[in-house]
This record gives C-alpha cells, structure tokens and sequence, in this order.
C-alpha cells in the first residue's frame, strides 16, 4: 500500500523521480509541482489538481486519475496504459509522445490538447456528456487503432498520418477534419459528419460511411475499395484519381 497523502497540498512542489507507486492522492493539490520521471504506478488520483504540472515521461500506468484537473499539464512521454482518465480535464494538456494504450477516456475533456504521435491503440474515447471532447486536437501520427470513438467531437482535429484501422467513429464529428494520409481502413463511420473534411489519401478500404454527410469534402486520391457508401451524402465532393473498386454506391449500386 502506497503513501497516504489524500488532501495533501503538494503545488509547486519537486518530485522529480519521486517514488509513489500506489499512493493515494485523492483531493491532492500538485498544481504546477515538478513529477518529471516519477512513479505513479497505480496511484489514486482521484479529483486531484495537476493543472500545469511537469509529468514529462511520468510512469501512471494503471493510475485513477477519474475527474482530475489536468489543464495545461505536461505528460510529454508520459506511460498512462490502462489509465483511468474517465473525466479528467485535459484542456490544453501536452501529450506529445504519450502512451495511451487501453487507457479509459469517457467523458475527458481534450479540447486543444496536444496528442502527436501519442499511442492510444483500444483507448476508450466515448463521450458520455458534452465534455467529451477532442475538438482541434492535435493528434498527427496517433494510434487510435480499435479506439471507440462513437459520437466525438473531433471537429477540426488533425489526425494526419493518424492509424485509425478498425476504430468505431459511429456518428462521429469530424467536421473540417484533417484526415490525410490517414489509414482508415475497415473504420465504422456510420453516420459520421465529415462536411468539408481532408482525405486526401486517405485509406478507407473496407469502411462503412453509411448516411455519412461528406459534403465538401476532399477525396482526392483516396482508396474507397471495398467501402459502403450507401446513403451517404457526396454533394461537392472532390473525387479525383478517387479508387472506388467493388464500392457500394449511394444509391446501392456496385462501383466496377
């Protein structure tokens, strides 16, 4: 059993390399405190303040960071596999090279956070309130393989280069969205709005786009083969050098 420092106010404190594996840190204020390299393994952080805090390449594997204040908080590097972020708010939080893996995400608000190359394979990513967010996030060359993104708002993210293989954006917003390059193949966005959104070369082989709202959008260049585009909304679209082999058409037709 870790340390006992529930309600403890820890801000602006140095606890670089400190060692807490476990420890309970519920209520705990660690506003902009120095955990630069620490170990959180497991911890209990429950409601805790680490709005601006140095968490560059600290270890929170399997940490409870439920509803925790993450504003602006550095977790460049950090390890969050199998973290419990269900949520937190990471408005404006750096996550540049972050590991996410498995990590529960429901409900967390990451608006304007900075998720480049972070690895968020089977991260869990359902919004359940109007928090759920990751509006204008940065998440280029992320892995969101198998992530559930069922009804987010990704408006404006930029998820190039982003591997999204077998994610489930059903419903999603992904208005104006930037998705070159990105690898969508076998993605479920069923009624996803991606009006206006970039695919240029994009990989959306085997996806389902049933009644999704495409309009505006760029798919130049864009492998389709194979999807199902039943229903869906193609006003506007820009579909040059667009692959389309064996895809199911708006009208249900096969393309040839």
């Amino acid at each position: 059993m870790g340390a006992d420092l529930r309600n403890a106010d820890l801000s602006r404190a140095n606890l670089t390399f400190a060692e807490l594996m476990g420890a309970d840190l519920r209520n705990a204020d660690l506003s902009r405190a120095n955990l630069t390299f620490a170990e959180l393994m497991g911890a209990d952080l429950r409601n805790a303040d680490l709005s601006g805090a140095n968490l560059n390449g600290v270890d929170l594997e399997g940490a409870n960071l439920t509803a925790a204040n993450l504003i602006a908080a550095n977790l460049e590097g950090a390890n969050l596999t199998f973290a419990d972020l269900r949520n937190a708010d990471l408005t404006f939080a750096e996550l540049t090279g972050a590991d996410l893996k498995n990590a529960e995400l429901t409900g967390a608000d990451l608006t304007f956070a900075d998720f480049e190359s972070t690895n968020l394979e089977g991260a869990n990513l359902t919004p359940t309130n109007l928090t759920g967010t990751l509006a204008f996030a940065d998440l280029t060359d992320a892995n969101l393989k198998g992530a559930n993104l069922e009804g987010a708002n990704l408006e404006g993210a930029n998820l190039r280069n982003a591997d999204l293989k077998g994610a489930n954006l059903r419903n999603a917003d992904l208005k104006g969205a930037d998705l070159r390059n990105a690898n969508l193949e076998g993605v479920n966005l069923t009624g996803a709005n991606l009006t206006g959104a970039d695919l240029f070369f994009a990989h959306l082989s085997g996806a389902n786009l049933r009644n999704a709202d495409l309009k505006g959008a760029n798919l130049r260049n864009a492998d389709l083969t194979g999807a199902d585009l039943s229903g869906a909304v193609l006003t506007n679209v820009f579909l040059t050098n667009v692959v389309l082999t064996e895809a199911r058409m708006p009208d249900g037709t096969i393309h040839d």
